[in-house]
């Protein structure tokens, strides 16, 4: 078999490699993409293994590797990087402690979603940039009303759009409003299939559909959440969960000193944004989590009590697809069923539209 390790880079990868039936071993500068093409081309017919570095920027390569038949492994950046000490960092460097790792068998191997993953990731990443620009256009045309004396809540409805256009703006804050209102509803028409998509999506995914018993936790909530996490005993503990999506404190202690910070966003953003919206509205349903989010959010800040119970949310998710169990089943230990509340993430409420 040839071991390969290369540090990728957009425009090229620098390589080291071996070949470990005939001894051969050798360095290259690739450039991206038809050097690095015809070089794994090349190879089509013997076993190869190629790690690298988790990046980003790497679609073609990927796709390039399986239709040749190669094996590509990830490998978590830092412990990578940590791995090799020494001040001299160059991309040979680089390549060569990659390579180091793999002959030694201590690359440090992470887990890669497939392509049907993959695709619903790009629908997810999609529709929220285009659900948070349609929010900045929302925040514009509220900024234009508070101009003119006008304060409402910030549920946006039909009567508040009524109220908008008829305010007696000129010149170019007319010029702006009408301008803003037409982009606003070309959103409205491109988010629409978009969320038609995100509920069949959700509806087929039996994990999913096992999230969306839980109130607060809609088809976007549901689905970012069984896409990110995968395989649910790759994580043996909640708390190991909670790390993964980087909703634990940072924390830099040393002997007696305990030093905590701000949570870590060491995961994915995304999932961790769409926790936070949710907790807002799953914390109604549970009396315990509702208390919490008050108090938290009298005494500290109310961004603190969102982070709190979004916390709260991935551990009871995390266990209801270990155990199986809907949300109705978690809670018959507790109070009775309560009145199932608006979901945040379903494209059919107000709630799912700021996700």
């Amino acid at each position: 078999m040839m071991i390969i390790g290369c540090d990728f880079h957009p425009r090229f990868q620098q390589i080291a490699y071996v070949d470990q039936e005939t001894g051969e071993y050798g360095e290259r500068r690739l450039q991206h993409r038809g050097e690095a093409e015809e070089f794994y081309r090349r190879l089509i017919g013997h076993p190869v293994r190629i790690g690298m570095e988790a990046t980003g920027n790497y679609g073609w390569f990927r796709r390039l590797l399986q239709v040749q038949g190669h094996e590509l492994w990830m490998g978590d950046a830092t412990r990578i990087r940590a791995a090799a000490p020494r001040k001299q960092k160059t991309d040979k460097r680089d390549a060569r402690h990659i390579l180091d790792l793999l002959l030694t068998d201590k690359f440090p191997k992470i887990w890669q979603p497939d392509a049907a993953n993959e695709d619903l990731r790009v629908l997810l990443v999609h529709r929220a940039k285009q659900v948070q620009l349609r929010t900045r256009l929302k925040n514009q045309l509220d900024g234009l009303a508070k101009c003119e004396g006008y304060l409402s809540p910030r549920v946006w409805s039909a009567g508040r759009r009524e109220q908008l256009e008829a305010l007696p703006l000129t010149g170019w804050q007319r010029q702006r409003r009408t301008e803003l209102i037409e982009l606003h509803d070309e959103l409205d028409r491109r988010i629409a299939p978009l969320d038609e998509a995100l509920r069949e999506a959700a509806e087929a995914d039996q994990a999913a559909r096992l999230l969306m018993t839980h109130p607060g936790v809609g088809p976007a909530v549901s689905l970012a959440f069984t896409l990110v996490i995968g395989d649910v005993s790759r994580f043996e503990r909640s708390r190991q969960l909670a790390s993964y999506l980087g909703l634990i404190p940072s924390e830099e202690s040393s002997g007696e000193h305990r030093r905590l910070g701000g949570v870590s966003k060491q995961g994915n953003s995304l999932v961790r944004w769409l926790l936070v919206q949710a907790a807002t509205l799953a914390q109604r349903s549970d009396a315990s989590w509702h208390r919490q989010y008050l108090r938290l959010s009298m005494n500290k800040h109310h961004g603190v009590a969102k982070l709190a119970i979004a916390h709260k949310l991935a551990v009871r998710l995390y266990w209801m697809l270990r155990s199986g169990q809907t949300w109705q089943q978690v809670m018959e230990r507790g109070s009775s069923p309560q009145r199932q509340r608006p979901v945040a993430g379903d494209p059919g409420s107000h709630a799912g539209q700021s996700v």
